[in-house]
């Protein structure tokens, strides 16, 4: 079994005083002119030269996730909002053509080729991937891309409906569609939907600016478009729009029918003609919904005793992040929505954020976020910050794994075995059924992109053509068009992070490999994951999901093989 500590510590600095915060470009700027002109003379002065960059790198990625964080968890404070803003249109506009001149000097520097290539190669590779594609020019429109992508959260953190005489959030309010009053179900899927027409003509608008601006980017950078521009930008080395599109064909051939079988199964289940979308979550009369844990506080604790008998470490990680303060679960008011783990490049602890609402879905939630986090544990101790940063398909099977492999221990959150099979069982059902969504969001988002300058009407006729491309039969939207129209805006990674979510397909792929490994020789699954995460971003893709005994492959082919095995795990339970 491998070892590992989590007791994390904020590295010592060497370069930046001890005491140093980031304030003002001002102050920032002679650390930066220092880098940008220091003579390197020898191949000892590169590595040192190398680490201090790495240590301002780390300090500056720090603050300004830390402004982020506060900012999504009280979004009506204006001066986090503030805070973040400035960082933004004041000091991160400065930072970029330093960074540019860091760059070049790297590669133009005669010592850089006496550096270790394999351990530096994928370093070296984004560095020279950045020198291609800064322009001066796109400076100004990434600082205003950061300022409206933050809007997302801002509006729809305000959105509140009333439930019964009380106020919920969107997240909190969908706890009554698992109710088993199904006028109660489809008054709460109406309301909600009804709140998100409010602002669907902000949202349109604040698209419309965000397309426009990335389309900008991509000119600016000498690309037709954003689509073939951000799969440069994001180090999309290993596989090609071409992939992404058998992806999707994978998906309706592969998975569409097995969704079918579960939705079918499902309507046979709650005794309905017609099976309505406010019954998806729902049980037959009689079942209670399954209600994990009351408050974020237990979800917590719980999912350390879990992740304690899975491997002791990962509670560990946990543990420590709780001694630190590095959670925010429970969801409120004004708190933007989604849930996400934001590395700390300097500190190594990071931190989780979600909108717990005592659902079975936030312990997925959690879980997947605390394999984000044990990533970020694993990786804190190589020596460059450019080092842990990892490709978002291997950070994504970090936690999209850890769904999987918990289960075995999620009596943790339920003693009731009936209550235990059900989590098991909507779980690899979600493993099936989240796969069409994904390909809808990414066939979208290569439309859109491919199509900058789309209109509001021609955006909804082809966001309806894909969705229904990829949607059951079985579920009946007779009359809630209008909702589906928009259905896409709940998606923030849309607004916030662009061209973001074919990896979440690939990484659901290797997690089902790693659950197949874990379900083979638990021990060497987790030695394999661990290994790999440790390794950052060290490694090319492919040798990442090799160093963890997964094949890096999405044919068609190859989801039909996991398919195959989610499916027969799927009657091993329902036999059990």
């Amino acid at each position: 079994m491998i070892q590992a500590n989590a007791d994390i510590h904020k590295k010592k600095r060497e370069f930046l005083p001890e005491d140093f915060t980031v304030t003002t470009w001002e102050a920032l700027e002679p650390y930066f002119r220092d880098l940008s002109e220091r003579s390197i003379a020898s191949k000892s002065d590169l590595e040192k030269w190398l680490k201090d960059s790495s240590e301002l790198e780390a300090a500056l990625s720090e603050d300004a996730c830390w402004r982020q964080v506060r900012m999504t968890c009280d979004t009506e404070n204006k001066e986090l909002t503030e805070a973040y803003t400035y960082f933004y249109t004041e000091i991160h506009p400065h930072v970029q053509p330093y960074a540019d001149k860091i760059n070049r000097k790297l590669i133009d520097c005669p010592y850089t080729k006496e550096l270790d290539q394999e351990k530096f190669f994928t370093y070296l590779r984004s560095v020279r991937t950045s020198i291609e594609l800064f322009r001066e020019e796109n400076i100004p429109i990434f600082s205003e891309l950061s300022v409206l992508q933050q809007q997302y959260g801002a509006t729809a953190g305000k959105m509140i409906v009333e439930v019964e005489g009380k106020e919920y959030t969107l997240q909190q309010a969908a706890k009554f569609l698992e109710n088993e009053d199904r006028e109660l179900r489809e008054l709460v899927y109406r309301k909600i939907n009804e709140r998100r027409l409010q602002d669907k003509d902000t949202f349109h608008e604040l698209f419309t600016r965000l397309v426009e601006k990335r389309h900008q980017v991509a000119l600016n950078a000498g690309f037709e478009n954003y689509r073939d521009y951000a799969f440069v930008a994001k180090g999309r080395f290993d596989y090609t729009r071409e992939d992404c599109f058998l992806f999707h064909e994978g998906v309706k051939q592969h998975v569409l029918p097995l969704v079918d079988n579960i939705l079918e199964k499902k309507k046979q289940k709650l005794g309905l003609e017609v099976l309505k979308p406010w019954d998806l979550e729902a049980e037959p009369k009689g079942t209670e919904p399954l209600h994990p844990f009351e408050t974020g506080r237990e979800l917590l604790e719980k999912s350390i005793q879990c992740f304690d008998r899975l491997r002791p470490f990962f509670a560990d990680c946990l543990r420590k992040m709780d001694s630190l303060h590095r959670f925010d679960l429970d969801s409120r008011k004004g708190k933007a929505p989604g849930g996400y783990n934001m590395p700390l490049a300097e500190s190594g602890a990071p931190f989780i954020f979600m909108n717990a609402a005592g659902q079975m879905h936030d312990v997925t939630t959690m879980v997947h976020e605390g394999g984000h986090a044990i990533h970020s544990f694993l990786a804190h101790p190589l020596e460059l910050s450019a080092f842990k940063e990892y490709p978002i398909e291997m950070a994504e099977v970090a936690s999209m794994s850890m769904e999987l492999l918990t289960m075995d221990y999620w009596d943790t959150f339920f003693s009731n075995e009936d209550d235990l099979k059900r989590a098991k069982e909507q779980q690899l059902e979600r493993v099936i059924t989240i796969m069409p969504w994904i390909a809808t969001i990414d066939k979208f988002q290569h439309w859109v992109y491919e199509n900058p300058f789309h209109t509001v009407e021609e955006r909804t006729h082809q966001w309806m053509d894909i969705l229904q491309e990829f949607s059951s039969k079985i579920v009946d939207f007779k009359g809630l068009e209008y909702y589906r129209r928009i259905s896409w805006q709940r998606q923030l990674h849309l607004f916030e992070v662009p061209l973001y979510y074919i990896e979440y397909g690939i990484a659901q792929l290797g997690a089902i490999g790693m659950w197949k490994q874990f379900k083979e020789n638990k021990e060497n699954a987790l030695d394999n994951y661990m290994k790999a995460l440790s390794l950052g971003g060290t490694k090319t893709l492919p040798e990442l999901y090799a160093t963890a005994g997964l094949r890096f492959d999405f044919s068609p082919a190859y989801i039909k093989e996991l398919m195959d095995f989610v499916q027969s795990e799927m009657t091993a339970l329902n036999k059990s």
